[in-house]
């Protein structure tokens, strides 16, 4: 019996932020996944190592977590004034689906780096010492974002003494500033009110008619409940949620019907097919707890607490997107994330996750009733953790 080899593909895995994934560039992927469409996904699925139904993408680079499933392709830009396209993948774990209908926010740090190492970006544009300035274009969304990325002696510098909470070793910082992060076609707030009703079926039988919600769509769309209302504090970590299946069943309804109500889907079976978008989270006033590494987090050290989920499960840090969502709706007066953090007017918040704490900056305005942001501000870190080629069944696309 003749089996086809494997090939290789030039590849570089990296860490941005408290993700993971697996970086291409689009020159170097085989024809037929140059382009958007079936072979591209199952080329990228079976270098993740999905579908698998044990959860552990074992044959694959996935991590089996959401974090760590994902994939990044980046090409000389064709938009003016960006130096790089920017085409996020998520990959399910368990489903032969990739996900194209949002960025990675923690990826993003890593693209800047990616793009010089790889002679992607003009060398005028970069400097011997000092921060080099890549404008991204990203894809998904048809958004601009800025990554200052600092360099020494000529190549990207990665390592420093910057801590970001949810990564164990210090790194480089790199400040990453998504501009006007909100649709510019589209409302920030979707439903046109800052806060809303949310009709969920599993508490109305509970005798609970609505909770209040806000609905945003800045970084990635997301959908913020209050912590209280759904019995939760808002300091719970990891297994407090994912190790209860009736509680992941409820965010997941939680988040189908707040996807309606945002008009991403019209009908909430439309929300399997939409895993990476909207992201559901809860907020709560300030409490001390510990993290998931048992760093004390003291309630004066933060602004308001925020537990968000991705792809199904309690995240273990913050999504890089969603703290651009947090930043944002935390500028916006009344807003439940506003108003757990106080209510007052503010440009940055810090507020804790479950790995500890990250400040995220933001500028809102309301104009001609209409609230609008021009930029929010982050900063996170990255590294080239392996380089190479990787290698999948010849015939597995």
């Amino acid at each position: 019996m003749s089996h086809i080899p494997q090939i290789k593909i030039p590849a570089t895995y990296m860490r941005g932020g408290t993700s993971k994934g697996v970086f291409f560039n689009l020159t170097d992927l085989p024809k037929s996944a140059q382009v958007a469409g079936d072979a591209r996904d199952a080329m990228l699925l079976r270098v993740i190592g999905s579908p698998d139904p044990y959860g552990k993408q074992t044959d694959g680079m996935g991590g089996a977590t959401s974090s760590t499933s994902k994939t990044v392709i980046l090409s000389k830009s064709a938009h003016a004034d960006h130096d790089v396209d920017y085409l996020f993948g998520q990959v399910a774990i368990d489903k032969p689906f990739v996900d194209w209908s949002g960025n990675c926010g923690n990826l993003t740090a890593a693209v800047g780096s990616f793009a010089i190492s790889n002679g992607l970006i003009d060398s005028s544009r970069v400097p011997e010492n000092g921060i080099a300035v890549v404008r991204i274009w990203q894809a998904n969304i048809s958004k601009t974002i800025i990554a200052h990325v600092p360099m020494a002696n000529g190549a990207v510098q990665e390592t420093g003494d910057f801590e970001l909470d949810g990564v164990t070793f210090p790194a480089a910082e790199v400040l990453v500033d998504f501009l006007a992060p909100a649709d510019a076609d589209a409302a920030m707030f979707p439903t046109g009110n800052v806060v809303d009703d949310l009709v969920v079926p599993e508490l109305t039988a509970k005798g609970i008619p609505s909770i209040k919600a806000t609905m945003i769509n800045a970084g990635i769309p997301t959908i913020f409940v209050n912590a209280a209302d759904i019995g939760y504090v808002g300091n719970e970590l990891q297994d407090d949620i994912n190790n209860d299946d009736s509680a992941l069943a409820f965010f997941e309804s939680l988040r189908a019907h707040g996807a309606v109500q945002m008009g991403l889907i019209k009908h909430i079976d439309e929300a399997a097919a939409r895993q990476h978008t909207p992201k559901i989270a809860f907020v709560s006033p300030p409490s001390a707890y510990n993290s998931s590494s048992g760093k004390a987090v003291s309630a004066i050290d933060i602004d308001l607490q925020v537990r968000a989920l991705s792809m199904g499960k309690l995240h273990h840090a913050m999504m890089g997107t969603a703290a651009v969502a947090i930043g944002t709706a935390a500028a916006v007066e009344g807003s439940l994330v506003n108003l757990a953090a106080g209510g007052q007017a503010r440009t940055s918040v810090v507020f804790g996750h479950p790995s500890g704490t990250l400040k995220v900056g933001a500028e809102a305005t309301l104009s001609n009733g209409s609230w609008q942001v021009n930029k929010a501000s982050m900063s996170r870190s990255a590294r080239v953790l392996m380089e190479g080629w990787v290698r999948i069944p010849g015939d597995s696309f």
